[in-house]
């Protein structure tokens, strides 16, 4: 921890599906000065997401779920298309995502390619999500995908070209931030060249 927080304490709020826990803490400001903070930490682990893409059709094969909290914040039916993600539940996190490519999507993958790992909201939550991309062929396609029942998962796969996903972007159908993340980066590293 570091050396300029003390006196770190937390009480938990829920554990209902994750755990959020308050915790209060002193902070020594940069000026020297210490003052009591609170704040509210929502700890659901660690996740992985991957740009799953077809070079020869140059697509890319992304989800379509409901989320409730786009729901509650203004998306008319809650649904998302996002890249396949996951929690690692205990696994590497590249053992992970290739797990969840096939539960949501159908697909085996080898190893898949990581790319980096990003807090995506570090003022509320401790997640860590490692980034990571794969191709894809037609032979690979050895399931149905569409998440686990046991979970009440709906997942619908989606095979988008590639220009249309990244136009996608800029007209709102796909504002998920890890998939906008991965198309930025596919289109940054010309992946279906130029």
């Amino acid at each position: 921890m570091s050396l300029r927080i003390s006196d770190l304490r937390a009480r938990i709020l829920s554990e209902n599906w994750y755990v959020l826990k308050n915790w209060t803490f002193k902070y020594r400001m940069q000026g020297g000065q210490t003052v009591e903070m609170k704040r509210e930490v929502f700890d659901r682990g660690d996740g992985a997401t991957i740009l799953l893409y077809h070079k020869g059709r140059r697509s890319v094969v992304l989800t379509r779920q409901f989320r409730l909290p786009t729901y509650l914040n203004g998306v008319a039916d809650g649904m998302m298309i996002e890249t396949a993600a996951g929690l690692l539940d205990g696994d590497s996190p590249s053992e992970a995502i290739v797990r969840e490519v096939e539960e949501e999507t159908g697909f085996t993958i080898g190893a898949p390619v990581a790319l980096y790992d990003l807090f995506m909201s570090p003022g509320a939550l401790t997640e860590r999500v490692h980034y990571f991309m794969a191709e894809v062929t037609d032979g690979a396609k050895t399931g149905d995908g569409g998440g686990l029942a046991s979970e009440n998962e709906e997942i619908e796969v989606l095979e988008i070209p590639f220009d249309e996903a990244v136009n996608m972007m800029a007209t709102g159908d796909i504002r998920d931030a890890k998939t906008v993340l991965l198309l930025l980066h596919a289109q940054t590293t010309n992946l279906f060249g130029p």
